[in-house]
Formats: C-alpha cells, sequence, structure tokens
C-alpha cells in the first residue's frame, strides 16, 4: 500500500514538474522577446555562425503536387512534422495556422512533414482542423525526414523548424508547441535577419 501511495505521488510531482516548467518560457518570450533555450533543450534558437548546411529535400504533397527546398529559396519558412493520430499535433494545429496567416502576406511559408499518414487522411485532418498549408506525405521512405535530421535533431512528434532565407535551420522547437507567441518570436526573429 505505502509502495503504491509513493509511485502515485512521485507521478502526480512529475507531472506538475513537467507542466510548470513550459510557463515561465512561454511568458518569458512574450513578455521580453529574448533569445533563449528551454531548460530540457525543447525550444532552441541557433546563431547564424552556428547554423548548419541548407536543407534540401523533395517529396509529393497530400494532394500530389511535387514540393522541394527550392520552392522556398529566399523565404523564411516553416516546417511541422506530424501525423493525424498524434494528441499534440492535433492541439497544436491552430496555433500553426494563427501564425501562418499571421506571416503569409510577409512572404513566409508554412510545410507540414506527415510521417505516418497516407493523404486521404491527411487532407481529412487539415479539413477538419482549419489547415491551409500544405504538407509532404512521407510515409513510404521518409526522405524528407532524413534531410532534415542529419542537420537537426528531430526527436519526437511533432517538431516545428523555422528556416532562414538560405535553407538553414534557424530555431527549433520539439515536441507540442505550447503557445502560438513562441513560433510567433521564432518566426519574427528570422525574418528580421538580413542576408
Amino acid at each position: 500500500m505505502l509502495k503504491t501511495a509513493l509511485v502515485a505521488t512521485t507521478a502526480i510531482s512529475l507531472g506538475l514538474i513537467g507542466c510548470t516548467a513550459a510557463t515561465p518560457l512561454s511568458e518569458r518570450y512574450q513578455q521580453d522577446n529574448e533569445r533563449t533555450e528551454s531548460a530540457d533543450g525543447r525550444i532552441v534558437e541557433i546563431p547564424v555562425d552556428e547554423r548548419g548546411a541548407p536543407v534540401s529535400f523533395t517529396g509529393t504533397t497530400e494532394y500530389g503536387d511535387p514540393v522541394a527546398s527550392d520552392d522556398y529559396a529566399g523565404q523564411v519558412y516553416v516546417v511541422n512534422f506530424w501525423y493525424a493520430a498524434c494528441g499534440p499535433c492535433i492541439v497544436e494545429a491552430p496555433m500553426l495556422e494563427e501564425i501562418w496567416q499571421k506571416y503569409q502576406d510577409d512572404g513566409v511559408a508554412f510545410l507540414g512533414v506527415n510521417i505516418y499518414d497516407q493523404p486521404a487522411t491527411a487532407v481529412a485532418f487539415a479539413e477538419d482542423n482549419g489547415i491551409t498549408y500544405p504538407s509532404v506525405i512521407d510515409v513510404t521512405d521518409g526522405r524528407v525526414k532524413q534531410a532534415f535530421a542529419g542537420v537537426t535533431p528531430i526527436q519526437a512528434t511533432p517538431t516545428t523548424l523555422v528556416l532562414d532565407r538560405e535553407g538553414r535551420v534557424t530555431a527549433r522547437i520539439i515536441g507540442q508547441l505550447e503557445s502560438a507567441s513562441i513560433l510567433d518570436v521564432l518566426v519574427s526573429d528570422a525574418l528580421e535577419e538580413t542576408t
């Protein structure tokens, strides 16, 4: 009985620690636009002189259209790795769409990379969640995920990356996006950079 109570107390404590850890970071981003890295490495901005090579990829969207890194040359863009049954992907979908809507007139592009589903499932997810940007269907060969994993860790789904105008990863969010304001700051920072 004591052992069960101890395990339950520990699980609750760890859950509370996880919940409270994200709040201060989100508030810091909202309040002072400070460049930072979260304590657990989930949100990282990469200084210009530490960025790897531009990411090069080709794929096909859920609508059968070809897509490639060359399509985004000279643009800041966001890449989000996801799949339809992923709970955190569902939670963050409206936040991604919000930032896409905010910045598309500034020339910022968004691209999803669906790592698990067939096109019909990805289309249904987009319709159900109001997502208007395309996604690569990467389930068959994983080429797009491999291209990005070659330059930055893709440790969890979802993972969101911001790329600069040269096609290099400037920031990454590993796991669920906690608030739209975090991505807003990362995209804004990338837009402010000169090439």
